[in-house]
């Protein structure tokens, strides 16, 4: 598919990350208004809210569009969410007729400031990068035992706090945490000293499902709303004590930062690519009846305070085991209730080569590798100051489908007794 022309000039651009084929979805809000939904298109923001009063849009439930979030238009269903994109490519594209009524509603996205795109209803992590489990595995278990034996059947998965999901830019307080040193007779109680990032996807659920009913990898996927970049920060030194028998807790649930733009599966769609090769076949309800992953070329930057950000790995979605819809579709296969506004994290996302490691502690395997910053200095871990940047496009034929950036500048801890 090539460029989708369309009379925002900054929207025909082979740079901007958000051309007439993308249309992505956030809140917004300028000086004296409230925060409400919008479209992004080049350089610009297009004010549906103000669209559906004035006639332009319409859909099944008023008012959808006048609220900081997205759930209520979710709600409709895939129907109506094509229904939606046909009209905003009618308004927008190169001959709209209705051009001079819509222009009015466009606003400058450098006067306004980005908010959650929706309320999460629950928020799922799971673990499903096989690079990155083969490297931590690695690390703590050795080689040959680096997967654990339910790996290549099943993608793990954790439930995490939706409390604690951010929208990009919002900082990072680094948080308190028990830790205990492997010389050390009792725990301790202070700040994480091993912060990391986590690259990911994050996929958001557009439909709800009855308790009791599983559903299939084809209709999970029917039911993505949408994709945006998801940091799960970690703090490695609080996980690596509490995380015996059960799991993530305190180590996770401090912050997960989200970019502020919903990409649509349309937008995708040309992008879709296939899981790689399975070395033991899944069980049947966990099989793709298609491709279900997407070629989106990811990166991650670290910027010490005050200082100009370093490129520390790039990678792509594509690396993924397992797509959102099997994530999806197993995560309901026990008949769990989905609903619209739950937030599914890929797992982090490396690749083969050092360079496409989607964690610091990959980067720095344990710390023992401290990576190099243009600035010349060295990281193991998050510093305090340090902001972490987490990129990501689709590459099409003169044009790109970005998702803006997932930031984050990490402060120092609250301390207390």
């Amino acid at each position: 598919m090539a460029l989708i022309k369309s009379w925002v000039a900054s929207a025909n651009s082979a740079d901007t990350p958000f051309p007439l084929n993308n249309l992505p979805y956030g809140v917004f809000s300028t000086p004296g208004t409230e925060p409400r939904c919008g479209v992004a298109i080049g350089e610009m923001i297009l004010d549906v809210a103000a669209c559906e009063m004035d006639g332009l849009i319409t859909l099944d439930a008023d008012g959808a569009f006048d609220l900081p979030f997205w759930n209520d238009v979710m709600d409709l269903g895939p129907e109506v969410w094509q229904k939606l994109r046909a009209r905003l490519i009618e308004l927008l594209s190169e001959n709209a007729p209705e051009r001079d009524a819509v222009a009015p509603h466009l606003v400058p996205q450098a006067e306004a400031e980005m908010h959650m795109p929706m309320l999460v209803a629950e928020y799922t992590d799971f673990y499903a990068g096989r690079h990155h489990a083969t490297n931590v595995g690695t690390m703590f278990r050795g080689a040959e035992n680096a997967l654990p034996p339910n790996w290549l059947h099943i993608p793990i998965g954790y439930n995490g706090r939706a409390s604690s999901v951010v929208v990009s830019g919002t900082d990072i307080i680094r948080p308190n945490g028990q830790t205990k040193a492997p010389d050390a007779e009792m725990p301790s109680f202070g700040p994480c000293k091993r912060l990391d990032i986590e690259l990911e996807m994050g996929a958001i659920v557009g439909t709800s499902t009855v308790l009791g009913q599983p559903i299939s990898v084809a209709k999970a996927d029917e039911m993505i709303f949408g994709y945006v970049l998801l940091n799960d920060w970690s703090a490695r030194d609080i996980q690596a004590w509490e995380y015996q028998p059960l799991g993530p807790f305190q180590a996770k649930a401090f912050a997960t930062s989200i970019s502020p733009w919903i990409v649509t599966k349309p937008a995708l769609e040309p992008f879709r690519t296939s899981t790689p090769a399975r070395e033991k076949d899944l069980l049947p309800y966990l099989r793709e009846p298609g491709p279900m992953l997407y070629d989106i070329e990811l990166g991650v930057t670290m910027a010490p305070a005050g200082k100009d950000a370093t490129t520390i790995a790039r990678t792509n979605y594509s690396q993924m085991y397992y797509s959102a819809a099997q994530q999806l579709a197993h995560h309901a296969s026990s008949g769990c209730a989905m609903t619209a506004g739950d937030l599914l994290g890929s797992g982090t996302i490396s690749g083969p080569e050092k360079s496409e490691r989607g964690s610091l502690l990959e980067l720095s395997w344990g710390g023992k590798e401290p990576i190099t910053l243009d600035t010349g200095e060295t990281r193991s871990f998050i510093e305090d100051g340090d902001t972490l940047t987490l990129t990501g496009a689709a590459k099409g034929d003169g044009y790109q489908i970005g998702f803006g950036s997932c930031t984050g500048t990490i402060l120092p801890a609250i301390h207390f007794p």
